[in-house]
């Protein structure tokens, strides 16, 4: 666990940045389209966050360890919600 401030801070902020996340993915589900963003980017900071992800849950830094559990679980949700709405609401 965290022990000075500053790691404590870091610890809550790793938690947190993650779940920004959500906004985008109700946002998706909410316009039931993904069409305005890009799969390129989508796809590719997704497998990059899976490439690194070994490393940070075998990291002995609490901070960055948490960080990499919840980016990976949170942004899945994102390259899952816009795959599923790819097609829009027209299903063009």
């Amino acid at each position: 666990m965290p022990e000075t401030l500053i790691d404590k801070i870091a610890f809550v902020a790793a938690i947190v940045l993650p779940l920004f996340n959500i906004p985008l993915i109700s946002k998706v589900i909410k316009r039931k389209s993904s069409l305005d963003i890009s799969l390129c980017w989508v796809l590719g900071v997704w497998v990059c966050i899976l490439l690194m992800a070994p490393s940070g849950f075998r990291s002995e830094d609490v901070v960055w360890r948490t960080f990499n559990y919840f980016n990976v679980i949170m942004f899945t949700g994102v390259a899952a919600v816009t795959l599923r709405y790819r097609k829009g609401p027209s299903g063009e």
